[in-house]
């Protein structure tokens, strides 16, 4: 039997997954020692191996074959457009992606008119307002705190991630328009799904069942 492999999002996610896994009798100690050095971690018992990987990576493992299946939020799956079957909703890391910014810029969404939008999500943005808005807007990627946008005049508005607004309020800014709602899933290799069919779908089936 060949191992199955799983690239975990490193953080919060990869540790509400082992949690999860934990339930359905899927184990990895070794990954639990905060000091460990390893990058690979396997339960020889399960023929299952985990690594961690930062998050944008996780579906580039998964497509190319490096992982047969992920665990990532569903902003990175949709920002990395990649090949590969997303399978599960695991219903933890809930939040939201937003159109945000002062009020005063919400007229300008209404009237489509030409703003500058910054995100650590170009892609969404560029998805969102091109092709279900049709708005033509210009937008600026930045790799940090994207609520300074719209304060210093780099943009109109921004688009990220709000999980209570309290930074956005903090900051005199508010949530404008909801893109779509995001949480952690499960995605799976192309391959692996045709290859591993039964073990993956028994795993399925089994997370199904705990998360009810």
């Amino acid at each position: 039997m060949r191992y199955l492999t799983f690239a975990l999002a490193k953080g919060r996610l990869a540790k509400k997954s082992l949690e999860m896994f934990e339930k359905i009798g899927i184990t990895c100690d070794e990954m639990k020692d905060e000091k460990t050095r390893k990058l690979i971690f396997v339960n020889e018992a399960l023929k299952l191996k985990f690594f961690l990987a930062k998050a944008g990576d996780v579906p580039t493992y998964v497509e190319y074959g490096a992982a047969d299946i992920g665990v990532v939020g569903k902003d990175t799956i949709l920002e990395e457009g990649r090949k590969l079957f997303e399978v599960m909703d695991l219903g933890f890391g809930k939040c939201r992606m937003c159109v945000c910014g002062p009020e005063s810029a919400r007229d300008l969404l209404k009237h489509h008119e030409m703003i500058r939008v910054a995100s650590k999500y170009p892609n969404i943005a560029k998805d969102y307002f091109y092709n279900k808005k049709h708005q033509t807007v210009e937008i600026i990627k930045l790799n940090g705190s994207v609520e300074l946008a719209p304060i210093v005049n780099l943009s109109e508005v921004i688009v990220d991630i709000v999980e209570t607004g309290s930074t956005l309020r903090e900051n005199g800014l508010t949530i404008l328009e909801e893109i779509c709602p995001l949480s952690a899933r499960m995605v799976v290799n192309q391959v692996s799904m045709k290859m591993e069919n039964d073990r993956i779908m028994k795993l399925i089936k089994d997370l199904k069942e705990v998360i009810g």
